[in-house]
């Protein structure tokens, strides 16, 4: 698929000169370090940087000295520019790069210029992809491989989200969101892999897929962009994304996954695949669909089934994925980044089926523009339901900064399909309802791509019972 900017149609073989405007992103710094520690001249501006992109981009030597745009950054000896999410169309910077007719990249289309002679693993899906990347990267590490990588959480192990090397190898998430303000493609598209997983399709980012066929025709242009031989492995569990890949895949070594052998004993699960079995550190169907993925993966990649067991079975998990805020012997306390539909049903069903002799109390903020939206609200049906207690918090400060209209409560009960679900708008309120709930033989699971306005969530420990003294 042909790139698609205001400079040449193929990049120069090295790119020593880089530029990124918007540098303080997320993901953009992390590339930016990469790209420093590979040796590159690496400048960048933004109008804005926040921590830990401050600090992180001042230890690398590349912070900008002064916030703001200014188009004398650009000149013409810079082999490549790369454009950050937020960086608007009338960008000074943009517009001078465009006027130098020099290379303009979005950050996927740029990784796939840094990868075009590895093996290039993309991992995608609605749901999942953060965790099948971090396992797959994990039992890499274990087994001693050399890997690039791009994952959008923090993973124990591993100081960056994004490391560009020499190494043969790079395992990517694979987003479907749009790629910059000049590229409106999704992220994916840009990749092609010969390795890619997708994990499942459940209609989200409204603001930019505004219908559900919209949003699957861009895993159908994805599956398109594979060179006829790659390998796809999918979740055949998902009957919406096996129809698709039935008809779109058949240039392509198609490899299904589903629930594997498993057993939940004393709130430990142990896996099976074969004559080889392990216990796990995580938990949860979905997790266990995710191990799944990864071990084709790596079988993909070389790596033995008792390898890659021995490997996972020391995976913790993702930050924030059911990540473990404070436990005692009758109550544990996760937090979650859940907030499409999909996964909240996911995370909320994997903790209820790992305790299921204890109360759930689950407490879901709404954040996102879909999550935000009254006409997505009934996608939320039942997601709450295996919930003993719950409640859903929205900020009205994240409706200013979206511009979206007023979220009604009936609205959301309605939606959710449950009329004792709590709602809250303000942190205070959610804390008073927290305070008033009941801990003993129960879980407290809180899901959120948000901050509860500035919820202490280590504070949440204060709920866990005191041990009585064994006499």
């Amino acid at each position: 698929m042909e790139r698609m900017t205001n400079g040449p149609a193929h990049a120069p073989e090295i790119m020593a000169n880089v530029h990124f405007i918007a540098i303080g992103g997320s993901v953009m710094h992390q590339l930016a370090i990469a790209l420093k520690t590979k040796g590159y001249r690496v400048t960048g501006s933004d109008d804005e940087i926040f921590e830990p992109s401050r600090t992180n981009l001042r230890l690398a030597g590349i912070l900008p000295d002064t916030l703001g745009w200014d188009p004398a950054r650009v000149t013409a000896d810079l082999n490549a520019v790369i454009l950050g999410m937020h960086a608007r169309a009338d960008n000074p910077e943009l517009l001078r790069a465009q006027e130098l007719k020099l290379p303009i990249y979005s950050f996927p289309e740029y990784i796939y210029q840094e990868s075009r002679n590895k093996t290039r693993v993309a991992i995608g899906g609605s749901h999942g992809k953060t965790t099948i990347t971090s396992m797959v990267m994990h039992v890499l590490q274990q087994c001693r491989l050399q890997f690039d990588y791009l994952v959008g959480a923090r993973l124990e192990g591993f100081e960056q989200s994004v490391n560009i090397t020499d190494a043969p190898l790079i395992v990517c998430e694979a987003d479907e969101y749009p790629a910059s303000v000049i590229e409106k493609r999704p992220k994916f598209h840009f990749l092609h892999p010969q390795v890619a997983v997708l994990s499942g399709i459940a209609w989200d980012h409204i603001n930019v897929f505004p219908t559900f066929d919209n949003y699957l025709e861009q895993f159908a242009i994805f599956i398109g962009t594979m060179e006829p031989g790659g390998r796809l492995i999918y979740n055949e569990t998902d009957e919406t994304l096996r129809q698709l890949v039935e008809k779109e895949g058949r240039h392509l070594v198609l490899e299904p996954y589903g629930m594997p052998e498993h057993v939940i004993r004393n709130g430990i699960t142990r896996v099976r695949f074969g004559n080889a079995s392990t216990d796990l550190m995580v938990f949860g169907g979905h997790n266990l669909l995710n191990i799944h993925a990864a071990l084709l993966v790596c079988r993909a990649l070389g790596i033995g089934d008792i390898d890659f067991l021995a490997a996972i079975a020391t995976f913790k998990g993702a930050a924030k994925r059911l990540e473990l805020v404070g436990k005692s012997e009758e109550t544990a306390i996760y937090r979650d980044f859940a907030h499409a539909p999909s996964k909240v049903k996911a995370t909320i069903q994997a903790v209820k089926a790992q305790y299921p002799e204890r109360k759930l109390i689950a407490v879901l903020e709404l954040h996102t523009y879909s999550s935000l939206s009254a006409g997505f609200m009934k996608e939320y049906a039942g997601a709450l339901d295996p919930a003993d207690e719950a409640a859903v918090f929205y900020s009205g400060h994240a409706l200013e900064i979206k511009r979206m209209p007023y979220l009604a409560p009936d609205v959301i009960r309605e939606g959710f399909g449950r009329k004792d679900l709590q709602v809250f708008t303000n942190r205070a309120d959610l804390e008073q309802w927290l305070d008033g709930r009941q801990y003993p033989n129960a879980n407290l699971l809180m899901m959120s791509s948000g901050d509860y306005e500035g919820l202490d969530l280590a504070g949440l420990k204060k709920y866990l019972p005191v041990q009585k003294p064994q006499s």
